[in-house]
């Protein structure tokens, strides 16, 4: 037995065939992360995929009693989502793996289109934690869904085909930033600026007023029947145009915009897709809006999952609340959400003692919370000790991190929520760097081990 604690990069403890198992998951995972830029289509994606391995929906599935082994699905909203494999006895709890498919980004505002100085012009909200000097001068595509005053629900996407036109955002030049220069970095790019182009030409318009935002105005008409009114009803969502890429002559990373939480929301996907008949329930959650404090009808906050729990427990005899309520508070939960790396560049905002540092595993983070743990579940040791056999068991690479120094900030994930109802619960998710940037970096091995993770943990 060693004293003293010895961890190593992933690389230094795999084999051939699992290397070749890490790029082959990073090939699938990027293929993921280009088809599924909102939670709309992640939403989308995750339940296509549920469908070909044999999942029905919690609406086909209640019509009859429901049986060990029965895999359903819950669509919520288009927006959240819910896959379960039924086990053996649902009173005893289930295990859960829960992450988010919402990623901080920019939103159109509902009267966004306006023109001024010979450009046409969206105004954007920024959406959960970013840092608004990021995203001015990158190449950004256009995602949304809309209802149009025909009824027609279309889903829109310009800005990802290398035929698309992009978006664009102003930053001040050199030349002229002498006051920016003396702002802080969140001061120097307000909110209020960050509005995209997306019209120039006044070419064939005869109108003296505003004739670029209504020459916009009509290519979005003849394309998809959208008026100006339209806008107040819909949902658009502005995110980098730019694909999934690999990363260093190595190919060992993977840049791109998402994974936080994508990373996690992907690995659970392929975790509970590949469960078969487990003793104990296993669920993969997918929820929208913790980037925003878990709030709406498609967070966590919302009873949905409940209510699903609820539905399956009423398809069998002897129904009760009761029952309802052991399922909930006897589960086990791993919080699939990302934490923070050590990043070489900025060292003086982490404890490198307690950092999770990138290619050494699946990340534990025991609490999170900000300063004094404000916000955290703070996991029980009972519980991360069962889970450290585990892993250990199921040869799974994992590290202990934390979120920063602890004056340095903070933050918190869906952990709490699901506390609430007594379940054991502990934050495990993928260590990554430029966390909430427009483009993220996270380690292929790192990604990979988080999916073995929740494979052992859920079958």
């Amino acid at each position: 037995m060693e004293l003293e604690l010895n961890k190593k990069s992933i690389w230094k403890l795999i084999d051939e065939k699992e290397n070749e198992e890490i790029y082959s998951y990073g090939e699938r995972y990027k293929n993921f992360l280009d088809l599924a830029k909102t939670e709309r289509e992640s939403c989308a994606f995750i339940i296509e995929e549920a469908k070909k391995k044999g999942f029905i929906s919690l609406d086909e599935a209640i019509k009859k009693e429901i049986k060990a082994g029965d895999k359903i699905y819950l669509n919520n909203k288009n927006k959240s989502a819910v896959l379960m494999v039924v086990g053996k006895n649902m009173e005893e709890g289930m295990h859960i793996v829960g992450s988010h498919i919402d990623c901080p980004r920019l939103d159109l505002k509902q009267n966004p289109l306006y023109e001024d100085s010979e450009m046409a012009m969206f105004k954007t909200h920024y959406y959960g934690g970013v840092r608004k000097y990021q995203w001015p001068t990158i190449q950004l595509a256009l995602h949304g869904f809309v209802v149009n005053s025909k009824g027609e629900k279309l889903n829109i996407s310009i800005g990802e085909d290398e035929s698309d036109p992009i978006f664009f955002i102003n930053d001040l030049l050199p030349h002229l930033g002498a006051d920016q220069n003396k702002k802080t970095l969140a001061e120097g790019v307000t909110g209020e600026s960050l509005n995209i182009i997306v019209g120039h030409s006044s070419f064939g318009i005869d109108d003296k007023e505003n004739p670029i935002k209504k020459l916009v105005l009509q290519f979005l008409n003849e394309k998809y029947n959208l008026i100006e009114e339209d806008f107040q009803v819909a949902e658009f969502e502005v995110v980098p145009a730019a694909k999934a890429r690999d990363v260093g002559f190595d190919r060992a990373m993977i840049a791109g915009h998402g994974h936080d939480d994508r990373i996690c929301s992907y690995a659970n996907l392929e975790a509970i897709l590949e469960v078969e008949n487990p003793e104990i329930t296993a669920v993969g959650l997918f929820v929208d809006k913790e980037e925003i404090g878990s709030v709406g009808n498609a967070s966590m906050s919302a009873k949905f999952f409940e209510n699903f729990v609820a539905e399956v427990l009423a398809t069998r005899e002897n129904y009760s609340d009761i029952k309802l309520r052991r399922a909930m508070s006897n589960s086990k939960v791993l919080s699939a959400d990302v934490t923070a790396a050590l990043d070489p560049n900025h060292k003086d905002v982490m404890d490198d003692k307690n950092a999770a540092i990138v290619g050494f595993g699946v990340t534990m983070s025991k609490y999170t919370g900000a300063r004094g743990k404000s916000g955290s579940n703070d996991a029980n040791a009972e519980y991360i000790a069962q889970l450290r056999d585990l892993f250990k068991e199921e040869n799974v690479i994992w590290q202990t991190g934390e979120l920063g120094k602890v004056d340095q900030g903070g933050g918190g994930t869906i952990a709490y929520i699901l506390a609430e109802y007594g379940m054991e619960v502990v934050d495990m998710g993928t260590p990554m760097l430029s966390m909430h940037a427009p483009v993220e970096l996270a380690s292929k091995a790192d990604a990979y081990m988080t999916k073995k993770a929740y494979k052992a943990f859920l079958k």
